[in-house]
């Protein structure tokens, strides 16, 4: 099946797949949902997320796919996919999720704060939330991905006045190079950088002392901080707002593909700007 027709024919059922503390999934679920069906949660770190709470309190059953537990019972202490082996058992991962899912007919899947890369995301479409403005690029090339607080610091150490959070189609993964590569269906509205006391240049000498490799648990520096501190912020007025949003436009049509264009209720867009009280199509320059 092509992308296109993978797109615009999903279901109403959804998987919502979490990682820690569902925030995300927990917008998602209250309210109702009302143009799409909560079918089930699927977690990767069933015994740090709170996804078995948020089963319980949502009467939603639970799929949990360790995958420390799952990469050690193949041998490996590291869940990198850097290795072929690493990536071979990823699959071998992915299709215990596929098998698990099965009795579900999922019709689309919701990464809400998902850690583990997967390639669930060819069975059905799953949306992603990515604490960056992936409308913004460099020479024609998306420029605040990456994973974690990657994004935050790359727009924090290019000077950039403020944050947005996006939501995007995950596309199937061969490299980091596919990460953050599909259709951009909204963007929240603009969050404030504050540095308080902090200077760009002070930012930047940080960034530039940092070891080749990072370290196990993270910097651990004041850039990296101060990113965890834009990321909370930019979920708080970002993630939580537009999230829900999109996802009820989503299941309800609103979104399609045609000849590779992206398209808003039968207007064609680069994205859409959710603004508190309405939405702003951004047409195609």
């Amino acid at each position: 099946m092509d992308f296109e027709t993978f797109f615009n024919n999903r279901g109403s059922n959804a998987a919502i797949f979490l990682s820690g503390g569902g925030s995300n999934a927990e917008a998602l679920l209250a309210p109702a949902p009302k143009s799409w069906r909560p079918t089930v949660l699927v977690t990767d770190y069933p015994q740090s997320s709170r996804a078995r709470a948020l089963a319980e309190q949502f009467d939603l059953p639970l799929v949990e796919a360790d995958i420390r537990a799952f990469y050690a019972a193949h041998g490996l202490e590291s869940i990198a996919l850097s290795t072929a082996r690493g990536r071979e058992v990823r699959e071998l991962w992915t299709d215990s999720i596929r098998s698990k899912l099965a009795p579900f007919n999922i019709g689309f899947g919701i990464l809400a704060g998902f850690v583990s890369l997967t390639n669930i995301t060819s069975d059905f479409p799953c949306l992603n939330i990515h604490p960056g403005d992936l409308t913004y690029e460099i020479a024609g090339r998306r420029e605040l991905v990456g994973l974690h607080t990657i994004p935050v610091e790359k727009a924090i150490l290019q000077g950039h006045p403020f944050l947005r959070s996006s939501v995007i189609v995950a596309m199937p993964f061969q490299s980091e190079a596919d990460i953050d590569s599909g259709p951009i269906l909204g963007i929240s509205e603009p969050v404030p950088v504050e540095l308080g006391s902090r200077t760009l240049d002070d930012l930047r000498a940080i960034a530039a002392a940092r070891p080749p490799k990072k370290p196990r648990g993270g910097w651990l520096d004041p850039l990296e901080f101060l990113a965890r501190e834009h990321q909370e912020r930019l979920k708080i007025h970002g993630d939580l707002v537009i999230y829900p949003r999109i996802v009820e436009d989503f299941a309800a049509g609103r979104f399609r593909l045609h000849e590779k264009h992206l398209y808003y209720d039968s207007q064609p867009v680069r994205t859409v700007e959710y603004l508190k009280n309405g939405v702003r199509p951004i047409l195609i320059s």
